[in-house]
């Protein structure tokens, strides 16, 4: 049953997760699939098609947020309606999923969700794949939400879709300002959250941001650098931890979680008391971070309002430039 309706292409560009949506589909419209109908299993997929579970849990959980399927404990997932047409078809480009932007994907897929159909796609930061899925996008899709990360000078590829239908999101790009925007501004949000912490900061002799470039916003830098200069703190950018040996009465502003999970390690190492001798502030708040050593003191935008802001902006044809809150939450880890 799964290889009858399954249908994967392992050569094809399409991502996996999308052909088992389009293959749902297919099945619905050829009515092998009908409201009441079981799907093959998570399980069965993943064996009879070569596919990790995350991909095809990453499908279904599209196919329940478009209310295509619902789950029922224990027995498997069904076809919930056979109506899959809504006015609004929304293309949707993502940079890529993580922890944190998951609050951001699942806000607004909930936010859109039996209002639209929504197609979801990542470009990992590769300028080729960017450039070719929105090629490929064109007059496909009443609107665009565009995630141009860290690409300059991509007007020109947004120029073949009608204006009006293109929203950005994340970033505020010079060449996109004529574009609706829902945006983080790095520097200011930085720079504000070092400000509202600053009485916890200075008990540490040396602030130390660990930013690795490449993908991140190098408005961060900035914002820590004039801080720490303005309020006379010793303070250090490196690019990763490499070789560092972390000392006491050192704080450690952390973009990669992976240097978190270092960092930890290091600290367990040496019996350091982080949050009174050895400061960790992590970047973009997730649940786990709430509970590690006692709680992990964050810098974090809103991502759930953030998917709201920008579903609003969609549906309602809004226009503007929306600067998404950002708060530095306070943990044992500072």
């Amino acid at each position: 049953m799964a290889r009858r309706i399954i249908i994967i292409d392992s050569k094809s560009s399409i991502p996996k997760y999308k052909q088992i949506i389009d293959s749902i589909y297919n099945a619905i419209e050829k009515r092998t699939l009908k409201k009441g109908d079981k799907v093959p299993s998570i399980n069965k997929i993943c064996s009879d098609s070569n596919l990790s579970r995350d991909t095809v849990m990453f499908a279904f959980n599209e196919l329940k947020n478009r209310g295509i399927l619902m789950a029922q404990p224990g027995k498997g997932y069904y076809i919930a309606t056979t109506e899959i047409m809504y006015d609004e078809n929304i293309f949707v480009l993502f940079d890529e999923l993580n922890a944190f932007k998951e609050d951001l994907y699942n806000s607004l897929m909930n936010s859109l969700k039996g209002k639209a159909n929504v197609e979801v796609y990542f470009h990992h930061f590769n300028y080729k794949l960017f450039k070719n899925l929105i090629a490929d996008s064109i007059g496909k899709y009443t609107s665009y939400i565009i995630m141009p990360a860290t690409f300059d000078n991509t007007q020109h590829l947004l120029s073949k879709i009608p204006k009006e239908k293109v929203f950005i999101l994340d970033r505020l790009k010079t060449d996109l300002e004529k574009y609706p925007v829902v945006y983080q501004d790095f520097y200011q949000d930085f720079y504000d959250a070092l400000t509202e912490g600053i009485s916890l900061l200075k008990k540490y002799r040396k602030l130390i941001f660990v930013n690795p470039g490449g993908k991140e916003p190098i408005e961060r830098e900035s914002a820590f650098e004039e801080f720490c200069d303005e309020h006379g703190f010793n303070y250090e950018v490196i690019k990763s931890l490499n070789g560092v040996r972390p000392s006491l009465y050192e704080a450690y502003f952390l973009l990669s979680d992976r240097d978190l999970v270092e960092l930890v390690k290091i600290k367990k190492y040496n019996n350091y008391k982080v949050g009174k001798k050895f400061g960790i502030v992590s970047f973009n708040d997730t649940m786990l971070k709430e509970v590690i050593v006692g709680g992990i003191t964050t810098i974090s935008t809103d991502f759930v309002e953030m998917g709201k802001t920008l579903a609003e902006m969609v549906l309602e044809r809004k226009t503007g430039q929306v600067r998404n809150p950002s708060r530095l939450i306070v943990r044992k880890s500072l």
